[in-house]
């Protein structure tokens, strides 16, 4: 296999600046590892808040090359609690307030990248790799002189669709439910797959501001990577290179194998792998809403009731419905009376508090379907094992990844949203579950196209020919090429 086996400067210095949230540090992560992977020469630098590198640290071997610098930030400057240095410390209501925020750290890191081109010429920033809600450090790139790159940690077509809709608001511009984006016609939507943000928009808002920002910085950037494979988002890595027309490169980081020994402990990884052992092939459905996600108790209590009526077993990441205190205990009353304990007597299903195992049970030979939120994250690690997916959005890109999947024959929607009103009645739950799972499953078809996918991303590493493998080689081409301009 050919690598770019040198870089022009003697010790070529990759600056990776990772948005504090948490489902962004495990793509960055792997893109770092990779990158020290194939080209050991080069000095890489995460960046990102204390506190976050502080999680990054102690995710990382203790033998890890990889340099961590923190940049000082004050939530409680922004009406922030004090401690919330990441998305995941706060409800949604929130979020916009933090990412408006995070704006702030331009300063420190205009001082850091100063520092390091004029104190040490060998270790100057050769590039700068940034996520797509810190768009301001292209103004960082430019004035240094430095090669600029954001890593998409959404998909292709989520981020096509995300950004449209957001620089246009085209619902805003029609009476009727649904419309087409304007960029791209062949694409329509229906109101109910916005979030409550852009339904609200208009324009002059702050989430409208925001976003626009940083759109206008995505323009302005020298390449684009994206956190997904070539074969597997044809479709929306065309629109992404009609309207942007810069590189794009799909390198979607490789999973990590589903064996490997959990960073994380969970008092219920030894219960769920001694449930997944006892049940048959490709028969349980493993149901999560993310890390941060939950749904209102109503829903919580239908889904319930279609799960004990359907005929498959299941196992359940569930946490305390919207409007409770997300890190306090979960109460028995808020799922159907004597759920609990009839599920546990008849060995069919298994509620998990807190974290799980994701990439264990998903590659686990029992677990036939993944009930899931679609954030990309677990999107990716659904169609890397080959399990198609019941698709429940509750929000931003989600909805825009279950259009996708539903449209490639990779997943079957049961439900969008997270207000009271959107959620499935007891019989669509047995109804969408026994058609993908059940014993007497209807949609084999689903299975089978997963299965087709699994193998297509598995190959996108492959040393030889692999798209991913591809992309990463022309990325660091392009960076050494930059360099040599300068």
């Amino acid at each position: 296999m050919y690598l770019v086996s040198s870089m022009e400067k003697p010790q070529a210095h990759v600056i990776i600046f990772i948005f504090p949230a948490q489902g962004h540090n495990s793509p960055f992560l792997s893109l770092a590892t990779r990158l020290h992977h194939y080209w050991p020469s080069l000095t890489i630098t995460l960046v990102s808040t204390a506190r976050n590198i502080s999680l990054i640290r102690s995710s990382l071997p203790p033998d890890s090359r990889l340099r961590l610098h923190s940049l000082p930030f004050y939530p409680a400057d922004h009406g922030l609690p004090a401690s919330a240095e990441s998305l995941a410390d706060l409800p949604v209501p929130q979020f916009i307030t933090f990412l408006k925020a995070t704006e702030t750290l331009y300063t420190a890191f205009d001082d850091f990248i100063c520092n390091l081109v004029s104190n040490a010429s060998n270790d100057a920033p050769l590039c700068i790799v940034t996520d797509f809600f810190l768009g301001w450090t292209v103004e960082v790139a430019r004035k240094y002189k430095v090669f600029h790159t954001t890593f998409l940690t959404m998909g292709a077509f989520g981020g096509a669709v995300f950004f449209s809709l957001w620089w246009n608001l085209p619902h805003t511009l029609t009476d009727s439910n649904s419309f087409s984006l304007p960029e791209y016609p062949e694409v329509v939507m229906d109101r109910s797959q916005l979030t409550k943000y852009l339904l609200e928009a208009d324009g002059t808002d702050e989430p409208s501001h925001f976003f626009k920002r940083q759109i206008m910085f995505l323009h302005e950037t020298d390449a684009l990577l994206i956190n997904t494979v070539e074969e597997f988002e044809s479709l929306g890595l065309g629109m992404l290179t009609k309207t942007l027309k810069l590189p794009i490169w799909p390198i979607c980081p490789p999973l990590a194998p589903a064996n490997q020994p959990s960073s994380s402990k969970s008092e219920d990884e030894t219960a769920i792998m001694t449930f997944l052992d006892s049940q048959p092939p490709e028969s349980v459905l493993y149901i999560s809403f993310g890390s941060q996600n939950t749904i209102q108790q109503e829903q919580m209590m239908h889904l319930a009731q279609g799960l004990e009526g359907s005929s498959c077993s299941f196992i359940w990441v569930i946490r305390p419905p919207i409007g409770s205190d997300l890190r306090g205990g979960f109460r028995d009353e808020w799922l159907p009376h004597g759920f609990k304990d009839r599920i546990k007597q008849k060995h069919i299903g298994l509620l998990v508090h807190g974290w799980a195992p994701q990439l264990k049970i998903l590659g686990h030979r029992s677990t036939g379907a993944f009930l899931s939120h679609c954030g990309w994250n677990s999107v990716l690690e659904s169609m890397g094992h080959g399990v198609p997916i019941i698709a429940w959005p509750l929000g931003s890109d989600q909805i825009f990844n279950s259009m996708m999947l539903i449209e490639m024959g990779l997943g079957v929607e049961l439900a969008r949203g997270m207000m009271e009103s959107s959620g499935p009645t007891k019989a669509k739950v047995e109804e969408v579950v026994d058609l993908v799972i059940g014993p007497d499953a209807k949609d084999m078809e689903i299975r089978r196209r997963a299965k087709e996918y699994r193998d297509v991303m598995n190959k996108a590493w492959d040393e030889e020919g692999g798209s991913s493998m591809e992309s990463l080689q022309q990325f660091v081409q392009s960076i050494n090429t930059a360099a040599a301009n300068q």
